[in-house]
């Protein structure tokens, strides 16, 4: 499976997630995104994203703003505590998407997260509550990333 991973803000590629992805035999494609200009970001990420046409593409926080931005067509979306209400314009996410995210999250409301799901109509299934914190880097949230990549969750 090829994935599109998008880091959060002031985040670089290679991170624990991505890696995590890699080393369980997927492809992933992590690419640099400019932390000033969003707008910025979002094309490097749609560039990717034409060029590898992924199967999955996953954002964490502010590149989960980022990945709702995309023109991506039927590409299903996990979404690492999206900051989507701070970055953006899409206030909706796609029937298929997953949204995983820790009540704990100093950062990111879960709150936002439930809205997120709520306003986009999507089943209440598509919310995991994973994790002790923003970072999401744990054994659990790790493995339910993966899993909502590899078989919708």
């Amino acid at each position: 499976m090829t994935i599109l991973f998008l880091h959060g803000w002031q985040s670089v590629p290679g991170g624990v997630k991505p890696s995590y992805l890699a080393a369980h035999g997927h492809t992933v494609v992590n690419p640099k995104l400019d932390d000033d200009d969003f707008s910025a970001a979002v094309a490097t990420a749609q560039r990717e994203f034409d060029r590898i046409r992924p199967d999955v593409v996953v954002g964490s926080s502010r590149g989960g703003a980022v990945a709702m931005n995309l023109n991506r067509g039927e590409t299903r979306l996990v979404l690492l505590c999206p900051a989507w209400k701070r970055w953006g314009t899409s206030t909706t996410a796609p029937q298929g998407t997953f949204v995983l995210h820790s009540r704990a999250d100093d950062v990111i409301p879960f709150a936002e997260s439930e809205e997120l799901v709520r306003s986009s109509g999507l089943p209440a299934g598509a919310l995991i509550e994973v994790g002790v914190d923003h970072r999401l880097a744990d054994p659990e949230p790790l493995a339910a990333m993966l899993a909502a990549c590899e078989n919708g969750a």
